[in-house]
């Protein structure tokens, strides 16, 4: 009898899994052998926040559509300096629901660059010469909802905003149910001759679709559900559905154009939480979303009609970029509308020309890599996808990727059998891969912070060249791959340029401008206000300026930029 009870206990502790996770207490460092709940990655920030509170400051930045608090995290070093005075990097992930592992990748940076802080030069300097703001789960209700409730692979993506889908005059009433109680929505078949699928000769578990002329075994009837409102119809009105990445307020098209795009722009409310919150940080220069999958960094822009970026701002992109797809095996750098399909209300385009950011999208996972083949160099192609993925999930997990086909009687479509792949295939890695995953992503944002602009100014010359008057030769430079704002915020007028202003008590600014040859003294002199000069200093570059001066005393120099660091500099005449 004991033994039973043991053996009971013992069955019960395995299969547990993700329950048992998560009751454990959150600590720093953070584990990344699993998933966060929503309420999990809560926790995480409060437990980054009180074991680095001089570095870290919480902040709850508004509510969900359902309520559900929406939480970020700033990294500072106040000891350096002031947030704002310091050029930024904004992240986010989990826009979609069910892309969960894009939160992570969010904890994972944060959790890597503060338990480094001190230890590693790079991650010290980076941390104190920059800020680092972070919404780890940007739909948080998605996310909730995807942990606590059955579903698959891809549903959960939209946001918690009820819609009449079918158009009954009833909102949210018919979705995917779990019919057989396993905790996932699986697949629906029934028998059937004139089906389009036959069982896979290589393993009963998986169909092939028949070829012309061949009799099938069963017809695909769709995801687990009933006909909850007798209209005939299954699931074809569950929650939502707007799309968070379709909402925001630029070049957003209404849903017969954009599907998913809502009624207007901002529609969701923690979207209008994570829009105020990057309005109000002016310094935000790069920005990373993370979503899943696909293995892809992209840029935009997100459609064909809009206009190519500067070719000095895509020398930034393609830095970054490339070197992302260097960090991250078998990931490609690409073009959204180019490379991908053309999107309209995304957050890249946003914060590209509304926030004046350079925005990377990072789409985590290749389903590819679940791998079960001697010769790795190549992914499996056809049906040999299907046969490798099963025997993945049967050597690596155990089976816990698939659920075998059972019987069930539906009130619609009578004997049917349920079965088919679990949420935990496909478009997340299984959790003894994510630590790879997550850390050359975060590695990816940690490049983009490493190389945030780092403005140094110098007077490089400065001559006597009469009585009263003297020539004065200012450089500004750039040790970074960022330029100090973008050039398409300067097209479109969305931020202010840098500026360098000259000043002093008894001295007046007699001439001054752009340099145009060094060596002979030339320079643009600008007509009016000599004494202030706007530009821009770009990626590995530098900007030279000429001024004549006249007067005694202090001279003043002063850089200024929205999104770099200030300089000042004095020097006596």
């Amino acid at each position: 009898m004991q033994r039973t009870i043991f053996y009971i206990g013992l069955m019960l502790f395995f299969l547990s899994g993700y329950t048992l996770s998560a009751q454990q207490k959150i600590e720093v460092p953070l584990r990344f052998d699993r998933y966060y709940t929503y309420e999990e990655v809560n926790q995480a920030l409060v437990a980054l926040n009180k074991a680095y509170p001089k570095l870290t400051k919480l902040e709850m930045i508004g509510h969900s559509d359902e309520g559900r608090e929406i939480w970020s995290i700033t990294v500072n070093n106040p000891a350096t300096g002031a947030e704002t005075d310091k050029p930024g990097v904004y992240v986010d992930g989990n826009i979609h629901g069910n892309e969960v592992q894009a939160t992570e990748v969010c904890l994972y940076f944060l959790n890597y660059i503060l338990t480094n802080y001190g230890k590693l030069d790079r991650v010290t300097q980076t941390v104190d010469r920059s800020v680092i703001y972070c919404v780890p789960t940007v739909n948080v209700d998605g996310r909730y909802h995807w942990f606590a409730d059955a579903n698959n692979a891809s549903s959960g993506r939209g946001l918690w905003i009820p819609k009449d889908d079918d158009r009954d005059g009833l909102i949210d009433e018919d979705p995917m149910e779990d019919l057989d109680g396993d905790g996932f929505i699986t697949q629906i078949r029934i028998a059937d001759t004139l089906g389009d699928y036959k069982t896979d000769p290589k393993d009963p578990r998986l169909m092939v679709r028949v070829e012309k002329g061949q009799k099938g075994e069963f017809k695909i009837l769709g995801s687990e559900g009933i006909d909850n409102d007798n209209d005939g119809k299954v699931n074809e009105d569950g929650p939502g559905f707007l799309d968070p990445n379709r909402n925001f307020p630029y070049n957003w098209q209404p849903n017969y154009v954009q599907g998913g795009a809502g009624n207007y722009p901002l529609e969701g409310k923690g979207l209008q939480a994570v829009a105020n919150y990057l309005f109000a940080r002016k310094n935000i220069l790069v920005a990373w979303a993370f979503h899943n999958s696909g293995g892809m960094i992209l840029r935009g822009p997100t459609s064909k009609s809009a206009q190519e970026y500067d070719r000095r701002d895509i020398e930034v992109f393609d830095y970054l970029g490339k070197n992302s797809e260097k960090m991250i095996p078998g990931y490609n750098y690409l073009i959204s509308w180019k490379d991908l399909y053309t999107t309209w209300g995304d957050f890249g385009d946003f914060t590209d020309d509304i926030v004046g950011a350079f925005t990377l999208v990072g789409e985590l996972f290749q389903s590819n890599t679940e791998s079960y083949r001697s010769d790795t160099t190549k992914p499996a192609s056809g049906d040999e996808q299907s046969t490798e993925k099963i025997k993945f999930n049967d050597y690596l997990t155990n089976g816990a990727m698939y659920s075998n086909w059972k019987p069930y009687k539906h009130p619609l479509y009578g004997n049917v059998e349920i079965g088919g792949w679990s949420k935990f295939n496909s478009r997340l890695p299984q959790p003894f891969m994510l630590m790879d995953l997550v850390h050359r992503n975060a590695m990816a944002i940690f490049v983009s912070a490493f190389n945030l602009p780092q403005v140094g100014m110098e007077v490089f010359e400065k001559e006597k060249i009469g009585k009263d008057l003297y020539r004065i030769k200012v450089r500004l430079s750039n040790s970074k791959a960022v330029s100090s704002i973008t050039y398409q915020s300067v097209r479109i007028k969305i931020n202010p340029m840098d500026y360098l202003k000259l000043e002093g008590k008894d001295i007046r600014i007699v001439a001054g401008g752009p340099v145009t040859d060094r060596f002979r003294n030339e320079a643009s002199y600008k007509q009016f206000k000599p004494e202030i000069q706007f530009f821009m200093i770009p990626s590995f570059g530098q900007v030279e300026y000429q001024f004549l001066v006249s007067g005694k005393g202090k001279l003043k120099l002063e850089y200024h930029s929205e999104k770099a660091t200030d300089r000042v500099k004095e020097i006596e005449l």
